[in-house]
């Protein structure tokens, strides 16, 4: 019981997190006035051009997976791998996190992978990833220094007066979010310490944590790392150009923003939502949005892209079920 209550507290609290951000984000938001900038006001030419992108990030992470999982014996077919990535994101929106453990269970159900392995390769990928938005992240702020002091100058803002304009939800709201990251981290380490018990499993792990030293061509590896994260951009960048409001804002903001929306979707809500559309939007009135118009664009920018992630998940689900599961000799899936 109380095991089966600690699990429908993992789903429901995340999505609990993100609906009252939202709620608080978005109370008294006229939508009438989304609405009509969505249909009538949107360049749609560059949203859709933005879609390629987001399915390329996800493509690179399944081809990157695939070259990963050599070293430790394992050779999923690259269809699998990629359908097993856009099916586990789609898997997050309902479960926060959930995504490491379905790709992993879709390549030990249609291609006989071992679980343990491949979720060792998953965590060796986060690490990578994590580096990566760390020197992004340091680059950035490196780089937008002269910018935002630029800006402060000009526009007479102090550090102080950004402070003061935010109020007591405000405040509570970034608060709940470090709170939130912090439970999750929790979570993860004591799932961590629960694998430590079970050798096997221990031993699968460490076998895919350690196989990035030997995998092949680590060129392609750097290659399909970087692609993912520059597709990621330019995924969310060409937005910026469908909202008149956004269109001059130029490829610093979209960076910072960028980078600030990256850390943010830490917290444990469903693509993000709530934590995401809070940083983004704020970093954007900074850089003299108004604030109307930055809840519209994560408002649309977001629901968008959610809504691709859906439909890559649901083409994923039907792809998997037409290939069928992997064949060895006619023996079956190998165990």
């Amino acid at each position: 019981m109380k095991k089966a209550l600690g699990n429908i507290m993992k789903i429901v609290m995340p999505l609990l997190l993100g609906g009252a951000i939202l709620y608080w984000m978005y109370r008294g938001l006229d939508f009438s006035k989304a609405e009509h900038l969505l249909l009538h006001e949107m360049n749609w030419t560059w949203m859709l051009l933005s879609f390629p992108f987001g399915i390329l990030a996800q493509m690179f992470r399944g081809w990157r997976w695939k070259q990963t999982l050599e070293p430790t014996g394992e050779h999923p077919r690259t269809s699998t791998s990629i359908h097993s990535v856009f099916l586990s994101y789609a898997a997050s929106l309902v479960i926060p996190r959930i995504g490491e453990f379905t790709r992993c269970a879709v390549l030990k159900r249609y291609d006989g992978v071992s679980f343990s392995k491949a979720l060792g390769t998953v965590v060796t990928e986060r690490a990578i990833d994590t580096l990566v938005v760390l020197l992004m992240t340091a680059l950035t702020l490196f780089l937008q220094m002269s910018v935002f002091g630029t800006f402060f100058e000009k526009t007479g803002t102090s550090i102080d007066s950004i402070l003061h304009k935010f109020t007591a939800t405000g405040y509570l709201v970034t608060a709940v979010c470090d709170v939130a990251a912090l439970f999750l981290l929790f979570i993860l380490l004591r799932r961590l310490s629960i694998y430590d018990r079970v050798k096997a499993t221990l031993g699968g792990i460490w076998q895919g944590v350690v196989s990035l030293k030997d995998v092949r061509r680590k060129w392609l590896f750097t290659f399909f790392t970087l692609g993912i994260w520059a597709s990621y951009f330019l995924h969310y960048y060409l937005t910026f150009f469908c909202f008149d409001f956004t269109a001059d804002l130029g490829i610093s903001c979209a960076l910072v923003t960028f980078i600030v929306g990256s850390m943010a979707v830490i917290v444990p809500t469903p693509n993000g939502a709530g934590p995401w559309h809070f940083a983004v939007k704020t970093m954007l009135i900074l850089y003299g949005v108004a604030d109307e118009q930055a809840l519209y664009f994560v408002l649309i920018v977001h629901s968008i892209q959610t809504l691709l992630v859906i439909l890559l998940g649901i083409y994923a689900w039907m792809a998997l079920n037409f290939s069928g599961v992997r064949r060895y000799g006619g023996t079956g899936v190998r165990e």
